[in-house]
């Protein structure tokens, strides 16, 4: 399995409120969020691990210049204006790819249902995309997802409907067909994630939504106290 970590981020909102290193770098029990992604999908059969940085993050690039002696990552350095463009950015790079798990770096999640995850993908050939939801809403603006009685998401909202009982998670599992659809959705001045996940549902494109107990986003420091104590309640399990 292809995985791929969009890294870029500015990390604003951290960044005003006192912490000072690169958003990837932030510590949770004990570990940086960049290390525990990439220590998940090592577990979980990475052939290789993409990872796209901004070009204002001399601390990220030192480290992961390191880790990639003994690992099998590849770097990119380029500061895009958004995420979807950093997606587009990485995946570029390797036109021949088939099949790829892409999220960014500050989303957390327990590594048995991540595990679950990739498995459900990898023994479904047939599956153009999958996609982490969740019905524990922790985003600052929500991108709602509605799916029929079989998981096979029929629509992506600003705003609850009835038949939305899931958030995107920030977790998505591409095959080649969708992959090509990210570069056309870019090229065509697609700027948001968001709008891109539409886009795949126009384009026919069947995605499936896998549910997740529980994903938190690291915005805020306060947000890494949620996070910690979430996976020290994973960890106690």
């Amino acid at each position: 399995m292809k995985y791929a970590i969009i890294a870029a981020g500015e990390g604003s909102r951290l960044a005003k409120e006192g912490f000072q290193l690169p958003k990837p770098m932030v510590t949770l029990c004990g570990e940086m969020m960049i290390d525990r992604l990439i220590g998940i999908f090592m577990r979980n059969r990475a052939e290789r691990i993409l990872i796209i940085i901004n070009e204002n993050s001399p601390e990220l690039e030192a480290h992961l210049t390191e880790l990639s002696k003994t690992l099998p990552l590849d770097m990119l350095i380029k500061s895009t204006p958004s995420s979807l463009h950093s997606a587009f950015e990485l995946l570029n790079q390797y036109p021949e790819t088939e099949a790829v798990c892409l999220t960014t770096t500050d989303t957390v999640f327990k590594e048995e249902e991540f595990g679950a995850f990739i498995d459900a993908f990898e023994n479904n050939r047939e599956l153009e995309g999958q996609m982490a939801v969740t019905a524990f809403v922790d985003d600052e603006s929500p991108l709602f997802v509605s799916a029929d009685t079989n998981g096979k998401i029929t629509a992506f909202t600003d705003s609850r409907e009835p038949a939305t009982a899931f958030v995107s998670g920030g977790i998505y599992c591409l095959r080649k067909k969708a992959i090509d659809t990210l570069g056309k959705s870019v090229k065509s001045g697609t700027s948001r994630m968001r709008n891109f996940q539409r886009e795949l549902l126009s384009e026919g494109i069947e995605l499936q939504a896998y549910p997740f107990s529980k994903i938190v986003d690291v915005d805020h420091i306060s947000d890494i106290q949620t996070a910690e104590l979430f996976l020290n309640q994973e960890n106690l399990v």
